[in-house]
């Protein structure tokens, strides 16, 4: 089951939960998760860290790398001497196997730490646990939900990577049109399923001239597609694909900062969305879950993902990037509207992943 199918299943399972007599374990959460996410006294952080030496062990669902995430982890268990297993899949895999395990009563994952799109779709599953948290107060306003149940933690930024052997700093596109030129033919390349970063340039652009655009490119010179941004960003370095429309650019950097002959620029204002953080209400773990929370929010989580050049999202914590224009897209509109965005991804891309 691909991405888009599991998110037209999710919203028609929506409706569901809204019928008379149906109702499902992970409802309001009651005593004490509740009242330890509320709570805003001065003895918070100790509160969550003696509970969370008591229970002594972690359950994170992820979708980042483990040479990611791993350092992030690997911090806190060091700090709080609390075990952290870390589960590791695809965004739609993390989102597939939460909500499974929430509808069997199944209560196993603490914190699930992935896209977006797919937060936002365990919200609406009424998964998450709204929190407050005085680490809030300093995330950028794009990182913060009005229902308070997930928090952006690090942003994905969509850029454009090349080959620095494969392609002449003169060559270099300043504007989209430019990759019209029969010079680009047969060396273009994007990712399979990059349809929030289409909404993105369609907001910019317009959505009638970001359509007509990619097609008149696709037409003029192909695209390469490719599933997966680390494989893409890996083709780019080789030259196997000389340059990129969709990568991350933190993936950029880490392979830049190898030796790897590969550099990003943005045409235009980077396409940026947050990726995050969240808190299952039926945690069984709870004290460890919300610390966890806090310290990726914080400061010294913050840094230890920017060490891996991830952008943070707590602007006490300087980024490269962070002076670069960029265009948010949100992670509810993406989720509401994300089966149109694929149709057109797919019709204009011709997308058929190898």
């Amino acid at each position: 089951m691909n991405k888009r199918e599991f998110h037209r299943l999710l919203l028609a399972a929506a409706g569901v939960l809204a019928l008379p007599g149906r109702s499902f374990a992970q409802g309001p959460a009651k005593g004490a998760m509740a009242d330890l996410a509320q709570y805003t006294g001065a003895d918070r952080l100790q509160k969550l860290t003696d509970g969370a030496k008591k229970e002594g062990a972690l359950s994170i669902y992820t979708s980042a790398q483990g040479s990611d995430m791993g350092p992030l982890v690997a911090a806190f268990e060091k700090k709080y001497g609390v075990k952290a297993e870390m589960w590791r899949a695809g965004s739609e895999k993390v989102l597939q196997r939460a909500v499974t395990e929430a509808r069997a009563n199944r209560f196993t994952v603490d914190v699930i730490e992935t896209n977006g799109p797919e937060l936002e779709s365990l919200h609406r599953e009424n998964i998450f646990q709204a929190i407050k948290s005085p680490h809030h107060a300093n995330l950028m306003p794009q990182a913060l939900r009005p229902h308070g149940e997930w928090v952006g933690t690090r942003l994905n930024v969509f850029v454009q990577a090349y080959n620095t052997k494969a392609v002449k700093k003169e060559e270099l596109p300043r504007i989209w049109e430019d990759l019209l030129k029969p010079s680009w033919k047969g060396r273009l390349g994007i990712e399979a399923e990059d349809q929030d970063w289409l909404a993105g340039i369609a907001s910019e652009l317009g959505e009638a001239r970001a359509v007509k655009l990619f097609k008149d490119m696709v037409a003029t010179n192909g695209v390469s597609v490719r599933k997966g941004h680390t494989l893409l960003t890996q083709l780019v370095a080789s030259g196997e694909v000389p340059f990129a429309l969709t990568v991350y650019n933190y993936k950029v950097e880490q392979l830049r900062q190898k030796g790897a002959p590969i550099d990003w620029l943005a045409i235009g204002p980077a396409i940026a969305r947050p990726n995050g953080v969240g808190v299952a209400r039926q945690a069984p773990n709870p004290h460890a879950a919300l610390l966890f929370y806090e310290f990726e929010i914080s400061e010294e989580g913050q840094k230890i993902l920017a060490s891996r050049d991830f952008v943070p999202t707590n602007t006490k914590v300087e980024s490269a990037i962070a002076k670069q224009p960029m265009k948010f897209v949100d992670a509810a509109m993406i989720l509401d509207s994300g089966e149109k965005w694929a149709n057109l991804y797919q019709e204009i891309f011709a997308v058929k992943a190898r």
